[in-house]
Parts: C-alpha cells; sequence; structure tokens
C-alpha cells in the first residue's frame, strides 16, 4: 500500500471500536526478528512469513476465528449473566423503598383523622426509611458514573492535599459510626500505636472508602460481644488501615469478586441491602489516591480488609 504499511493498518483497524474483536495475522515477507517482535508487540494473532504452506495459513486462520467467536461467546454469556443480575438488584432496591414511601403514605392518607401521633410518626419513619435507602442508593448510582467518566479522578487532582496527622483524621471516621456499632451490640475499636507520616489524600473520598469498609464490618459481625477493630500503621512506603471484623467471613470465590461492581456475598441469606456497589465504590476511591484494598477472610472467623495509601513526601 502506497500510503501506509502493515503496522500502520493493523493500528487504524484497531482504532475503530467495532473491529477491535477481529482477528489479525500478518502474512508477510518481512521475517527479520524486529519485524516479528514488533509485530507481536503490537497485538496482531499470529505472524506468519512467505514463502508460507497454503495449508498453514487455513489454520492458522480457521483458530483466530474460533478463538474470536468463543471469546464473543464468552463476553455476551457474561454480559447476559451481569445485565440479569443488574435487574434483579436494582428492581429489588428501587421497588423496596418505593414499597415503604407509597405504603405509609396511602395508609396515612386513608385514616389521617383517625390517627394517634405516636401512630402518625410511625408512618413517618417508615417514609424515611425508604427514602434514606433510595438516596443511598441514587448518590451510589451517581458516584459511580463519576468514577467511570473520570470525574473523580479530575476531583481528585483538584482537592486533595498532603495532609498531616492522618491518624487524627482517621479517628474521627471510626468515632462516627460508635453509634452505629453500639446498636448492634458491637464494641468498636480504633487504635493507632504511631503518629503517621504526611500522605496525599482526599479527605472526602477517603472518609466515603474506609466509612463503607468499616460499615460492612459492623453489618456482617452477627452475635453478641462481638470486636470490629480499626488500626492504622505505617511502613516505609505506605500507610495501612486494617479492618478486621468477627463477622460470616468469605469464601476463596466471593474474596475474589468482591471488589467488582453488583457484587454481595449470599444475599438472600443475609438479607442485604443495597445493590453490591459499596466494595466497588471503596475500592475506585483508594485506587484514585494510588493505593489498594486487600482481603484475608475465612469462613466463620471473620475478615481483614486493608486499605493502603503511599506515603508522600513533604
Amino acid at each position: 500500500m502506497p500510503q501506509m504499511d502493515g503496522y500502520d493498518l493493523y493500528q487504524k483497524v484497531r482504532e475503530n471500536p467495532s473491529w477491535v474483536r477481529i482477528p489479525f495475522i500478518f502474512l508477510t515477507a518481512r521475517g527479520e526478528r524486529t519485524d516479528v517482535l514488533r509485530g507481536k508487540a503490537l497485538g496482531v494473532e499470529d505472524y506468519i512469513v512467505k514463502p508460507f504452506d497454503t495449508e498453514d495459513l487455513l489454520v492458522a486462520i480457521e483458530s483466530r476465528l474460533g478463538r474470536a467467536q468463543a471469546i464473543q461467546q464468552a463476553a455476551n454469556t457474561e454480559f447476559e449473566q451481569l445485565k440479569q443480575q443488574i435487574l434483579n438488584v436494582l428492581s429489588h432496591e428501587l421497588r423496596t423503598p418505593l414499597t415503604y414511601i407509597a405504603g405509609y403514605t396511602d395508609l396515612a392518607l386513608e385514616d389521617a383523622g383517625s390517627l394517634s401521633p405516636e401512630e402518625l410518626q410511625e408512618f413517618l419513619l417508615g417514609i424515611k426509611r425508604g427514602s434514606d435507602r433510595l438516596t443511598k442508593l441514587v448518590k451510589d448510582m451517581l458516584l459511580v458514573v463519576q468514577i467511570d467518566t473520570g470525574r473523580s479522578a479530575d476531583e481528585f487532582r483538584s482537592f486533595s492535599n498532603v495532609r498531616p496527622h492522618l491518624e487524627i483524621y482517621l479517628r474521627h471516621i471510626v468515632e462516627s459510626f460508635q453509634s452505629a456499632a453500639q446498636t448492634a451490640g458491637i464494641t468498636l475499636e480504633y487504635r493507632c500505636p504511631e503518629p503517621l507520616p504526611t500522605t496525599r489524600v482526599h479527605e472526602e473520598f477517603l472518609s466515603n472508602a474506609l466509612g463503607r469498609v468499616v460499615e460492612n464490618a459492623i453489618k456482617f459481625s452477627h452475635g453478641p460481644n462481638k470486636l470490629v477493630k480499626v488500626e492504622a500503621r505505617a511502613s516505609a512506603d505506605w500507610i495501612e488501615i486494617a479492618v478486621t471484623d468477627q463477622g460470616i467471613g468469605l469464601p476463596p470465590d466471593a474474596m475474589r469478586n468482591i471488589f467488582k461492581r453488583f457484587q454481595q456475598f449470599d444475599r438472600d441469606v443475609m438479607e442485604q441491602q443495597g445493590a453490591g456497589l459499596g466494595m466497588f465504590i471503596a475500592y475506585s476511591l483508594i485506587h484514585l489516591h494510588g493505593g489498594e484494598i486487600t482481603v484475608n477472610s475465612q469462613v466463620g472467623q471473620g475478615s481483614t480488609f486493608t486499605l493502603r495509601i503511599p506515603v508522600t513526601e513533604k
């Protein structure tokens, strides 16, 4: 081709999203090792040098087409499963709070004149519970959109700052969950043996991420005399915030998927609320800090979620 070589053609084809799944085989007289490595580095499925055997070429084409079809089928199956999962979760999470709101409103309107102050308060609390649950779902969905579109990354770059005395801020975050822990009969402890080094954080994002992990630890620590422990520590390069519970624990397959969106472990058995976005959001917000969240868990013994963010030099 007078205007471009095979490498240029490949890159132009791959720039079109609708052609990205088409397998690409280089059939060329350029057989130098540097040419072959360049082609494979670009991502071509195969590199065949002239002269070639026709049967070898046909086998290569058939195998690559078969592989592409298998990948497409697997992707379609995974997409359909995810779509059904999203529909099931969202339909439940939308219907349930709306049922609260509509049901209590209808009851109040039917018997408004005969309701006692206590009954009216009960109805209003029911409406508020439904409203709060629906509001939380909408906020989570909007935050996911901001994460996916890069707006959260822009906000991190604009509003993050290097913060000293992070241990004090972490204590405030944990203490905000003391009331929820006490209501659930759980002891919530925070420990930070040594002052933490400075690091760049977006305070709202960090509070959001840590809060979701602590809230989950409280939620899944069933039974009396349970303890949720939050411990912050520093190494040479990282600040680590470990949240340990004495809850139900997670099996290996659940640990592999826990940070994916719309994932909940034993949703029906645990009668969980929410759309399964909490851990995905938490991981994404910590990732914006250049960090990660890891999990170590044993079924029946509890879990430890560790948030790691890099230390920033002054």
